[in-house]
């Protein structure tokens, strides 16, 4: 089994608007126009088995619109679709504690955040109360980290400051570290945080960095952490499966990375809940 752990889309009625947006603003082609349809047709491409949508929250009052679109994705992932979406909450949102529960009890298994986007350190009192909060309602948090095309000037999600929330929250097994880690931050991922009781998924590395940077930080860090993942649409699914099988792993990593680890992560077996 494939997953994608980390995808983006949107409702179709915006969906084209958003992703010309963002490329406008990032210079990052996309190849997919960020529909639901698109994005199950690049998983057929790609031999891929099911995808999970990760919606970011530029502003606070964007939830209930962003979780009603989740779980409109999600019902039909439950009833034999291809997306799996997680919520998405913004450090700025003082009802957070009553939105991540609201989140918990419509059966979102993880949520998104993206420091970056959402103007706030990682490693700041807002996202260590959310972070805890997460953490113990036992939902996974997915965070981009490292840089951003959009905001060059300040990373706020760098190896240092995830150390810092780590020590914050006494830990965290379920949170995931997009861009295996820390994008462009490679060196210091190897060095400090590989080997962390952390996920590091593998969105938009591939070109990036070069091939035994990838394996010298997935041999340290260990198989049974990193998720298979794309960042479509900035980037060709069926590409990016290629380009994991090209690394000469060993059959066993490639099929945790792949998507045993996913199925583990998130409790699901046969793509369905457990």
């Amino acid at each position: 089994m494939i997953i994608d752990f980390h995808t983006h889309i949107f409702p179709d009625k915006i969906a084209e608007a958003c992703v010309n947006s963002l490329t406008e603003r990032s210079g990052e082609p996309h190849f997919s126009d960020g529909k639901e349809s698109s994005l199950i047709a690049r998983l057929d491409e790609a031999g891929v088995d099911f995808s999970v949508n990760l919606p970011v929250l530029t502003k606070k009052e964007q939830f209930t619109s962003i979780t009603a679109f989740g779980e409109s994705i999600n019902e039909k992932f439950y009833n034999g679709g291809r997306i799996l979406s997680f919520g998405g909450i913004h450090p700025d949102d003082e009802c957070y504690e009553e939105h991540l529960h609201i989140l918990k009890e419509k059966g979102f298994l993880g949520i998104k955040i993206h420091p970056d986007y959402q103007h706030e350190r990682i490693d700041s009192e807002k996202f260590v109360r959310i972070i805890a909060l997460a953490k113990s309602l036992g939902l996974i948090t997915l965070t981009h980290a490292g840089y951003d095309n959009v905001y060059p000037e300040d990373t706020k999600c760098t190896p240092s400051r995830i150390l810092r929330l780590l020590d914050k929250i006494g830990g965290y097994d379920k949170l995931v570290l997009a861009h295996l880690g820390s994008l462009l931050f490679f060196d210091e991922v190897y060095e400090s945080l590989a080997g962390e009781d952390v996920y590091f998924d593998t969105a938009n590395v591939f070109g990036r960095t070069d091939d035994e940077t990838v394996i010298k930080i997935i041999e340290k860090h260990g198989d049974r952490k990193v998720l298979f993942a794309t960042d479509s649409p900035w980037t060709k699914i069926n590409e990016y499966v290629s380009h994991l099988h090209s690394l000469g792993l060993s059959p066993e990593s490639e099929e945790r990375i792949l998507g045993v680890n996913a199925l583990e992560l998130l409790g699901i077996k046969d793509g369905r809940r457990l």
